[in-house]
């Protein structure tokens, strides 16, 4: 048994067996394979210890006592369930023992990446694969074990697919089938948003596109464009995060904590289930009934119970008091404390439920019913927000390159939240949807979620990125009216040397801001900025010179 203890920084990687050559090893081992995950876990039931981390590859990735008491918790489903075979799921744990250090440049993937797809660099998602199976060879007359990919991306779809590839074959042939799949995944290409990438593991191509925050709504899945040669044919998957909505829906990003498989073992059971405060911003995912009776004080729950028969339908579709929650027999719905803001869509629960159940539509045909409803009630929920936002930008004209100062571009007028309530009668979601109900009250709640200042912390970043990037190009547009030496030299001839260094240290300070954050500025706009910076220095004394660029 291979458990790892004590928490610290991860050392540089190398394969195990590998021989050693006159090569140089890459800078740094296992760079490709951390692009995708962080390590790979193997839970198994000990009848003493109960489940115990059999196995963490590479080996010498580090967790912590906490993250490895958290896995081995959450690998298993709850023992009431019962669960018999292959089982499914994923889980989401916090990061204990301070941020590590990566071995990949995170910064390409989340610039292009949206938002709700970003690394996370606080928590860790689980994916796991368990197996449960009669075994009358162990004592305790089961096989229980389950395989754990460790990721910061929320690939949902994709690790499943995944899983369901390796995992049968690691419980037949266990380590060495592990390692050849790990050396596999460390020379796929890294995740780039926008592309195509197949990946090969265990003689199968993974075909997935990652997503862009540049896509349109509803993109369609990776075509097998210029692949054709490709034996095996890939297997295509048309998403790497999402999956079957008309049973899981995720319309927007929840900018809170969220754990899709909790237990009463989990290091934060106190913390989430305490009655001495408010409860948490959190969404919990359980199968223990127990959190029925312990979480009764809390706002919402969601009970669902078995999958319906394609022609079975429910009575009604309606919103229960938690009042009535207080048995554990509980008939599944919705129960909720708030009472929702907008009327049902009745046509579309109609299509959904009588017409797609009754007459067996495919269920990729309900999802797409399902997704086109809900992009279309987003988007006329965001629009009259975006629209408003673009209202507090400066004007294009007042971006001048010297009027208040190369380090400080116009500034962004405040989000004034009763001027933004004040224009939807004119400009309100009203205009694009037919849904009726209390659209102002529903704005007035979301400004006071944790949802609001996440969106508007992102569109205001994005806003002040515009804002530097039209600056440097303002800037940039006056050194075209400056072109060679004799016309620097009397723009300079009002200018002291003070000022002077001291646009020199901040226009290059703004390069540099510039290319670290990958503003959406183009690169002969950079090189002209540059040129401009070499120009005037060389218009100063020797002296000036040698400070501003030393040897």
């Amino acid at each position: 048994m291979d458990a790892l203890s004590g928490a610290g920084p991860r050392r540089a990687r190398g394969r195990p067996g590998a021989r050693s050559s006159g090569v140089r090893a890459p800078a740094a081992p296992w760079a490709r394979f951390s692009a995708w995950l962080e390590c790979v876990c193997v839970v198994t039931f000990d009848l003493e210890l109960g489940q115990a981390l059999e196995l963490v590859y590479p080996s010498d990735f580090r967790l912590t006592d906490k993250e490895k008491s958290s896995i081995c918790y959450l690998s298993f489903p709850d023992s009431h369930s019962g669960c018999l075979g292959d089982t499914q799921f994923s889980f989401r744990i916090r990061q204990c023992g301070g941020q590590r250090s990566p071995w990949h440049d995170d910064r390409h993937y989340d610039t292009g990446a949206p938002v709700s797809l970003q690394r996370e660099p606080a928590h860790y998602f689980g994916y796991v694969y368990f197996r449960q199976v009669k075994d009358s060879s162990v004592k305790r007359g089961y096989f229980q074990k389950s395989l754990v990919l460790v990721s910061r991306l929320p690939f949902v779809r994709l690790f499943q697919a995944l899983l369901s590839l390796i995992a049968p074959e690691y419980f037949d042939k266990l380590a060495p089938c592990l390692e050849a799949v790990c050396n596999e995944i460390d020379q796929w290409p890294a995740p780039m948003p926008g592309q195509t990438l197949n990946l090969p593991v265990m003689g199968v191509i993974l075909q997935v596109r990652i997503p862009s925050r540049v896509d349109k709504p509803e993109s369609s899945a990776p075509k097998q464009c210029g692949h054709e040669n490709l034996l095996p044919a890939p297997v295509v998957l048309s998403s790497v995060h999402e999956l079957d909505l008309f049973s899981c829906l995720h319309p927007l990003k929840f900018c809170c904590d969220y754990r899709p498989y909790f237990t009463i073992h989990d290091s934060e059971f106190r913390e989430f289930t305490t009655r001495t405060q408010a409860p948490p911003n959190v969404v919990l995912g359980v199968t223990n009934p127990f959190f029925i009776k312990m979480l009764q004080h809390w706002p919402h729950i969601l009970r669902v119970g078995e999958p319906r028969m394609s022609g079975d339908l429910p009575k009604q579709v309606k919103l229960k008091k938690p009042s009535r929650l207080k048995t554990l027999d509980t008939k599944p719905g919705l129960y909720t404390a708030y009472t929702a803001h907008l009327h049902r869509d009745k046509a579309l629960l109609k299509r959904l439920l009588k017409q797609g159940l009754q007459k067996k539509r495919p269920s990729d045909m309900q999802t797409a019913l399902l997704r086109r409803h809900l992009l279309e009630l987003t988007q006329s929920f965001i629009i009259p927000l975006e629209h408003y936002m673009t209202s507090l930008m400066p004007l294009q004209k007042s971006i001048m390159p010297w009027k208040v100062g190369v380090e400080t571009p116009p500034q962004i007028r405040p989000f004034r939240q009763d001027d933004f309530l004040c224009s939807l009668e004119h400009a309100g979601p009203q205009l694009t949807c037919i849904l009726k109900g209390d659209w102002l009250g529903l704005y007035r709640r979301f400004f006071k979620s944790p949802h609001f200042d996440g969106w508007y912390r992102q569109r205001h970043k994005e806003m002040v990125q515009k804002l530097e990037a039209l600056h440097l190009e303002a800037i940039c547009e006056a050194v075209r009216g400056l072109r060679g030496k004799q016309n620097i030299e009397a723009w300079m001839k009002d200018k002291s040397e003070v000022e002077i260094v001291d646009l020199v240290l901040k226009l290059r300070e703004k390069l540099v801001w510039a290319q670290g954050h990958q503003l959406p500025v183009k690169e002969a706009t950079l090189q002209r900025a540059q040129l401009y910076i070499e120009t005037i220095i060389g218009s100063l004394p020797k002296d000036l010179q040698a400070v501003l660029c030393p040897p």
